[in-house]
């Protein structure tokens, strides 16, 4: 079972995952110019810069209604730089103040458009909808990075945790996504099945997912079924090491079967 949150809920977690990362910041007594251990091409100025920059484009999308895009040449970048305006990667309190006020935007012009505004986006939802997702997880995700930075343990409302595992298995079985990185084509072969497991979550959540990669591409499910490697832990856990934020040899997961598959897939399934 799949079941996407409601569109104000990603409104209010766009906010509220804003705010834990400013609040972090503070907590963690941040230098801005230290190196991001999961974006070791970032330091955490660039990182910062770079939420807030995904912000205001998701913000230009949708209250523009623009249906064809090209991504700017400097969405490809390792190194966000500013543009006129943005403050510099080395402005922590500047930073701090833009990320709220590009959050504030996004989620007013998102509330304005409701979830079926007609917009572009890289997948087939071509509505309002997909950005307010995205964007609840780009922020959530890129939280995880700051903590870890700061050295500062990172958690996940449980619901938000499983919508965003949902959703980059959904992002990975586009076309679109092998065309953008063709190493996901390498992932499917005969036997190459994983089983994700949370094991800290209620039942009614049903946080299991089943990936299938025996086909054509990247197949999944929500099911607890027998696969060739599985990975059990509680659900942040499970989220932070499919997204790379923790190692996958951490003691805070167990991995049962063919652990070179699970490798196979962490080394193909990123951007």
């Amino acid at each position: 079972m799949t079941t996407m949150l409601s569109h104000e809920r990603y409104c209010s977690e766009i906010l509220g995952e804003t705010d834990r990362l400013r609040a972090a910041l503070s907590e963690g007594g941040a230098d801005v110019s230290v190196t991001v251990p999961t974006c070791p091409e970032w330091t955490l100025g660039h990182l910062l810069l770079h939420v807030g920059q995904a912000h205001r484009m998701a913000t230009m999308l949708v209250r523009e209604q623009i249906m064809e895009f090209v991504p700017p040449a400097a969405a490809a970048r390792t190194d966000p730089a500013p543009a006129p305006g943005e403050p510099s990667t080395d402005d922590l309190p500047g930073l701090t103040a833009w990320l709220a006020e590009g959050a504030g935007e996004l989620v007013e012009v998102l509330r304005k458009a409701g979830p079926d505004s007609p917009v572009w986006t890289f997948s087939e939802h071509q509505r309002s909808g997909f950005w307010a997702r995205r964007m609840a997880h780009e922020t959530l995700m890129h939280r995880a990075d700051v903590l870890g930075t700061l050295g500062l343990p990172f958690t996940a409302e449980p619901a938000l945790a499983a919508d965003c595992i949902d959703e980059w298995l959904s992002i990975l079985a586009l076309p679109a996504a092998v065309a953008f990185k063709p190493r996901l084509a390498e992932l499917p072969g005969p036997g190459r099945t994983l089983h994700l497991h949370a094991t800290d979550t209620p039942a009614e959540l049903d946080a299991e997912w089943f990936i299938d990669l025996t086909g054509e591409g990247v197949a999944w499910r929500r099911a607890h079924e027998k696969a060739a490697v599985a990975v059990r832990g509680p659900l942040t856990d499970v989220l932070s090491v499919l997204f790379s934020r923790l190692p996958a040899d951490t003691d805070r997961v167990e991995i049962l079967g063919d652990r070179e598959l699970f490798d196979f897939w962490l080394e193909r399934a990123v951007f």
